[in-house]
């Protein structure tokens, strides 16, 4: 029941491989479309009071759905027309996707024929030059420590207008500190975070408490705005509430009323409404059904402005990011043109250095407490030589000729049980 829940996208990956190597049936609850695709080969989808099959993963469910809805000929255009792009979007995605869709070519073109790209990049850019300018956000030589964990370690970065950036990275990594840095929340440690005169940014937290929770749903929405234009169409509070699945009397339930997933969807309604020119969305797919998820990114493919996307989401990224940083744990921001599979590899690299490390280290070890138990017999041995010359000396204390030749050798056992000591120290010690 949603497995990658607060996993990070490597532990996605590695659920996935284990998942699929491993014999025995498999039943899974996900929202997680990347995830479906990668270990499902059967969808069923509730809905109505039934269940609906479907064979292969999410991509081929999209289709199959396509086509069921187009055939039953039902008064769902906006849907169709979400699925519709969505199949565009999948089977003209990037060919470096590692989900390709598994369904019939000819069936999939016949359904998207008329259908124009997700979205215009270069487009998109132009409109957010006009309303941002030419600098959104520099990072410069940006140290970030919290405690005694260093986060960012000098890192310097350059955000532009239209730019549409995805960050990754490990739990605890500190991506939420980076979108709070650029939302100007959280103050560097050293060096400088310079905002562009025309920024008007919004900033999607993990948390849900800055919704009013004594307001219904319909009043939470017309306390930002009461109307908003979206995909040049005027809307009302009412139209905006139904266009993020607010229909009907569900509009004036409490805000404290509903479920992790209504309050995430009006969450986003709200930040929307503001009309920000800057998004800093962080997990923005946490708690939202697949629908809504569509309907999303519909949404931000016509959305002029820079976005930052902190998720896990590695369908997410893939659909509305054009480029991808990654926070590696060593206070560094890497760029990945090759995207997630680059930073995918970059830790499988990094975590085979680690375990050579170790092995290397483990090796050290052994040797270091063969060489411990050595000193330790040496030093024995040493005490008693030099015991038995103290008695020797005392002895001889009135033989000047002996007292000297013994003196001469005690000088020279304390010399080396003093050096076998350090040695023993030393070790002992790392």
């Amino acid at each position: 029941d949603e497995p990658t829940n607060h996993l990070d996208v490597e532990g996605i990956t590695w659920l996935a491989s284990y998942l699929v190597a491993r014999r025995g049936a498999l039943l899974v609850v996900t929202h997680d479309r990347w995830f479906l695709d990668a270990v499902c080969m059967s969808t069923w989808e509730v809905t109505g009071a039934s269940v609906l099959q479907y064979q292969g993963g999410y991509a081929a469910y999209v289709l199959a759905r396509a086509e069921r809805i187009k055939q039953s000929d039902t008064a769902e255009g906006r849907r169709q027309n979400l699925l519709r792009k969505e199949l565009a979007w999948l089977r003209r995605g990037p060919p470096a996707r590692t989900t390709k869709p598994k369904f019939r070519i000819e069936a999939a073109e016949a359904l998207i024929a008329d259908v124009p790209e997700p979205r215009s990049s270069v487009e998109l850019r132009s409109l957010a030059q006009r309303r941002l300018g030419r600098s959104v956000y520099d990072v410069k030589d940006v140290t970030m420590k919290v405690g005694e964990r260093t986060l960012l370690d000098h890192v310097t970065w350059h955000l532009g207008p239209g730019d549409r950036v995805g960050i990754i990275g490990v739990n605890g990594s500190g991506k939420t500190h980076l979108l709070r840095l650029l939302a100007g929340e959280l103050q560097p440690t050293s060096g400088e975070v310079k905002i562009g005169q025309t920024v008007h940014a919004s900033h999607l937290s993990q948390e849900v408490t800055e919704l009013p929770g004594n307001l219904r749903l319909l009043e939470a929405v017309q306390e930002v705005r009461t109307t908003a234009t979206l995909d040049g169409t005027e809307l009302s509070a009412t139209q905006l509430a139904e266009r993020f699945g607010f229909g009907g009397d569900q509009q004036w339930t409490p805000v404290a009323d509903l479920s992790g997933g209504e309050r995430r969807r009006l969450q986003l309604l709200r930040l929307l409404l503001v009309q920000p020119n800057v998004l800093l969305l962080d997990e923005p797919t946490n708690d939202l059904d697949i629908d809504t998820l569509a309907a999303l990114e519909d949404l931000l493919d016509s959305w002029a402005g820079t976005l930052v996307v902190v998720s896990h989401d590695r369908y997410l990224l893939e659909r509305v990011c054009d480029s991808t940083v990654a926070l590696l744990g060593d206070g560094s921001l890497a760029a990945l043109p090759g995207g997630v599979d680059e930073y995918l590899d970059r830790r499988a690299a990094a975590g085979a250095a680690v375990s050579a490390e170790r092995r290397e280290k483990k090796g050290d070890s052994r040797a270091a407490r063969k060489e411990i138990v050595r000193l330790e017999r040496q030093l024995g041995q040493l005490y008693k030589r030099e015991a038995t010359l103290h008695d020797e000396l005392a002895a001889h204390a009135t033989d000047f000729t002996r007292v000297s030749e013994l003196n001469a050798q005690l000088r020279a056992v304390v010399a080396e049980r003093e050096s076998a000591e350090h040695s023993w120290l030393e070790l002992t010690d790392n």
